[in-house]
């Protein structure tokens, strides 16, 4: 059993990517018998959030940290506070989306590296500057294009025999503009790309999944294990079933195609079976 923090880097906003959309995961895992507990941005009199910075100390094995903020979201003490838990042995998986949603996750160090924004830490390669996304015109690349929220995409695990690929992880939930991650320069000893996709629009193939494994900090302490993913949109209740609803501002048309066929979810279900077995260590 793992007792987890699932988190988001905003305040609650009831017309926003608030932790309650996230309650199918939340319940998922303690289906599986983990102890998750479910929470928004709490901020102290410092404008720190009051759980994060002094994370180290709290009873927790791991944080999911869903980064839905358009800025702001994590401050210095904030990310200290994360780097601190990982020194400890905290498993820890970010996620964010589009352009530079989530761009906060920063300051997290080399695993804030792994993610790709629009103005800050762009991809390595020049060429995908462009928009991979051409219906939602207001959000631009990085916004690869799996496929319409409420249905699945299929990834490809380079390491199938990786725990996180266990029974058969073939699927994924699908989403108009993912963001992007990578392996940060000089951490090819510690950070693997483990999954990639492939865009519906442009037919690019685009990393989904980076995993950590045996970092080490300034101090020479291990960290522990951390997953960069590409898009929140994995885990949330609208992509789960997008009958849940959605903020206001989301106004792609949604499939059903989960909602016909939930066995669709297999993939998902079992991959975050595996993400919570693996960051455990």
């Amino acid at each position: 059993m793992a007792r987890i923090l699932l988190k988001t880097t905003i305040p609650f906003a009831l017309d926003d990517w608030h932790i309650d959309r996230f309650s199918l995961l939340c319940d998922h895992l303690r289906g599986l018998g983990h102890a998750a507990t479910a929470r928004d941005r709490e901020m102290n009199s410092a404008g720190d959030d009051a759980q994060l910075v002094d994370l180290a100390a709290q009873p927790f094995d791991q944080l999911w940290l869903f980064a839905v903020d358009l800025g702001g979201g994590l401050t210095p003490a904030d990310c200290a506070g994360i780097i601190t838990f990982r020194a400890r042995g905290g498993g820890v998986l970010t996620t964010r989306d589009h352009q530079d949603l989530g761009a906060c996750l920063a300051g997290l160090g080399a695993l804030g590296a792994a993610h790709h924004f629009h103005s800050i830490n762009r991809e390595p390669d020049t060429a995908r500057h462009r928009a991979d996304d051409l219906v939602t015109a207001a959000i631009t690349w990085p916004n690869y294009h799996s496929g319409a929220n409420g249905d699945v995409q299929t990834i490809q695990a380079l390491d199938a025999q990786h725990p996180l690929f266990a029974d058969r992880v073939e699927q994924l939930p699908a989403h108009p503009h993912e963001g992007a991650v990578g392996v940060p320069r000089g951490a090819a000893a510690f950070a693997r790309v483990l999954a990639t996709a492939t865009s519906q629009t442009s037919g690019r193939t685009f990393n989904s999944i980076v995993a950590f494994d045996g970092e080490r900090d300034a101090r020479g302490r291990p960290l522990g294990r951390a997953i960069a993913q590409s898009t929140f949109h994995h885990f949330c209740d609208y992509n789960w079933d997008p009958r849940r609803g959605s903020p206001s501002f989301v106004d792609e048309p949604p499939s059903d195609a989960v909602v016909r066929d939930p066995t669709l979810l297999r993939g998902v279900h079992a991959y975050t079976r595996n993400v919570a077995a693996w960051l455990n260590g």
